[in-house]
């Protein structure tokens, strides 16, 4: 079923629930156990709702999380979120009573971090990041990492690397990927030879598990998979996944133009014979890209209608002149099925980006609908 929503919503979005518990269950035949998987929750669960995805994967029994901000993890914690919740981003040192407080931990970005955090004498558990060839976030020397280890008020629970190339797959991507994974080993090898209990360790986010399934350590940070949704198109995933996001909305009215009239700003739009069109209630304010003017498709009643004009912040126009019994109030599917689908890698390809931005960008305005 799905939660009732106010005949208000101009636009919305749909979150099936049932599709991510199944994306949970399929991407665990690739891990040892359940407690390898770490489900990556930032950017309000790319754009999904974090709060209610991650009452959804605590049910399941997912306790390990990871998010961008401090802010982020408060917000899980003061909605019960059980479980170790990572900041994988930075945190003004002096916030780091909240990180205690509300038992969260950190990542060392780097040593100079590590020392700042150190001077605040609070004990706080951190994860440390290894720089391995992405040269974001990291330390990269061995004696270095040594000697945050010997700190006396950083817990370091965890280390981790991220690979930069992983999503690719030709013979120079390979080797680089390879030449981090084994600098990522060295490393932690070392750290343990010397003594240090480095805690879990992990290096695979989503396309690591595609394409290295072998080096899932103690933890594999799950991404965009668990939504269902590939970065890149074509498609790549290694098992069936359904997408858990779907973007709808309604026409609110429908009028006829005839020849040569033009449609919306800068009159982009001229029209080539007599037309019906539909205004549609949503727009880049809502996260829709405005690349997607005169370019990107919707559907209505089972049919593709093209996008005509300029997307506007707030509504765009689409043409209905083909679509069977159309009228006001007519569903609209910007991501998802309606006999037909259109999925929100179509829409990253049109516009020149990756599903990941698609989906971040989506505006809070935008209520979220959960289905069951």
């Amino acid at each position: 079923m799905v939660e009732k929503y106010s005949d208000s919503h101009r636009s919305w979005i749909e979150i099936d629930l049932s599709a991510l518990r199944y994306n949970v269950k399929q991407l665990c035949r690739f891990l040892d156990t359940q407690e390898q998987f770490m489900a990556v929750v930032k950017a309000n669960a790319y754009g999904h709702g974090m709060i209610r995805i991650c009452q959804e994967l605590n049910a399941i029994g997912i306790k390990q999380f990871a998010v961008a901000t401090l802010g982020e993890a408060i917000i899980l914690r003061k909605h019960h979120i059980e479980g170790e919740i990572l900041i994988l981003g930075y945190t003004d040192p002096q916030n780091i009573e909240e990180i205690r407080h509300y038992h969260l931990t950190q990542t060392l970005i780097d040593d100079h971090y590590a020392y700042l955090l150190e001077q605040q004498h609070v004990h706080i558990q951190v994860h440390l990041a290894i720089d391995t060839g992405m040269h974001r976030l990291g330390v990269e020397s061995l004696e270095t990492l040594k000697r945050i280890f010997e700190y006396s008020y950083l817990h370091i629970t965890g280390v981790f690397s991220h690979l930069c190339v992983c999503d690719e797959i030709t013979p120079e991507r390979q080797d680089y990927t390879y030449q981090q994974i084994e600098s990522f080993l060295h490393n932690i090898q070392q750290l343990q030879k010397a003594g240090y209990d480095i805690g879990k360790a992990h290096l695979l986010s989503s396309y690591g598990l595609l394409h290295y399934p072998q080096y899932c350590f103690d933890n594999v940070r799950m991404g965009i998979l668990m939504y269902g949704v590939d970065s890149s198109f074509p498609k790549q995933t290694i098992c069936s996944l359904k997408p858990v996001l779907s973007l709808k909305s309604k026409i609110v009215l429908i009028r006829e133009i005839k020849k040569n009239e033009t449609v919306g700003y800068g009159r982009s739009f001229q029209a080539q014979h007599d037309m019906k069109i539909a205004v549609v209630p949503i727009g880049y304010g809502d996260g829709l890209p405005r690349l997607l003017s005169n370019q990107g498709h919707v559907i209505v009643n089972g049919q593709y209608a093209p996008i005509i004009g300029r997307i506007c912040m707030d509504q765009m126009m689409i043409d209905v002149s083909d679509i069977t019994d159309i009228q006001v109030e007519d569903i609209v599917t910007v991501i998802g099925e309606d006999k037909i689908r259109q999925d929100v890698e179509t829409l990253a390809k049109q516009t020149q980006t990756i599903s990941n931005e698609i989906l971040c960008c989506l505006s809070p305005r935008l209520p979220r609908i959960y289905k069951y």
